[in-house]
């Protein structure tokens, strides 16, 4: 798996998705009622930028998921030489079917990851592990505006075809047996910090895999995507939605 050129691509990136700590900042202190140390699972975490952050603004136990165990490894070394390893443990596993019992999380975390399962789907599976008025905080792949150019409508419709405005959204949360509590847009700048990076790789590889089709088709979709976002950013976005588990479903 991790000689994929998604994997290639990613690697040595500090964020594997738009963000910023400012917005994982501004997402936490929404949350009211938190216990004072709470259970936390951090939902396909990558290489855990706010994994990190969620531990300075907390003194409870983060329990850090991902399927790609580079990722969590690079994370595991970080925790250790900040000395944060009873705070932050690391799991190799699938969101699909994860291994924690029920009811067992105050707050369930997921910057830029639930799309792998589904919004929808993810917030009805993730449900049951939380504690009763537990909460849900996701960013997920959002339109801003009801009209869209006709290339960034395709692009998306082919790449993540569950995109949708953040009204029906909400919607879904409630069907889903949660409060929405707040939602916002991640700033502009959460995307460039995913996607400075991320533009100096994909030229990097350019010349490490010269030659190399398959790769060279990943970067160009790659640097697509980031090209696409620079012309079209005022229609699309990511946008925080922090949920409170409802008890009546």
């Amino acid at each position: 798996m991790s000689n994929h050129p998604f994997f290639e691509i990613h690697k040595d990136i500090p964020r594997e998705g738009p963000g910023n700590n400012e917005s994982t900042r501004k997402a936490f202190r929404l949350l009211n009622g938190l216990p004072a140390h709470p259970n936390i699972l951090d939902v396909g975490c990558g290489p855990g930028m706010q994994t990190k952050e969620l531990a300075t603004l907390t003194e409870g136990t983060i329990t850090a998921l991902d399927r790609h165990e580079p990722f969590l490894r690079e994370l595991e070394k970080w925790t250790a030489e900040h000395g944060l390893t009873q705070q932050i443990k690391t799991v190799q596993g699938d969101m699909f079917d994860m291994p924690f019992p029920q009811e067992s999380m105050d707050l369930i975390w997921s910057e830029g990851a639930i799309y792998i399962i589904g919004f929808e789907r993810g917030l009805r599976e993730w449900r049951k592990l939380l504690a009763p008025n537990g909460y849900l905080v996701v960013s997920e792949l959002t339109w801003l505006t009801q009209e869209r150019p006709d290339e960034i409508e395709a692009f998306w419709m082919e790449n993540y075809p569950a995109i949708k405005q953040a009204e029906a959204n909400e919607g879904i949360i409630e069907e889903a047996g949660y409060h929405l509590l707040h939602h916002f847009t991640l700033p502009e700048a959460g995307w460039w910090e995913y996607y400075r990076p991320l533009q100096e790789r994909v030229a990097l590889l350019r010349e490490r895999y010269d030659g190399q089709v398959e790769m060279q088709q990943a970067l160009d979709e790659t640097q697509r995507e980031i090209d696409l976002y620079k012309k079209y950013g005022a229609y699309y976005g990511y946008a925080f939605y922090i949920m409170q588990r409802q008890n009546d479903k």
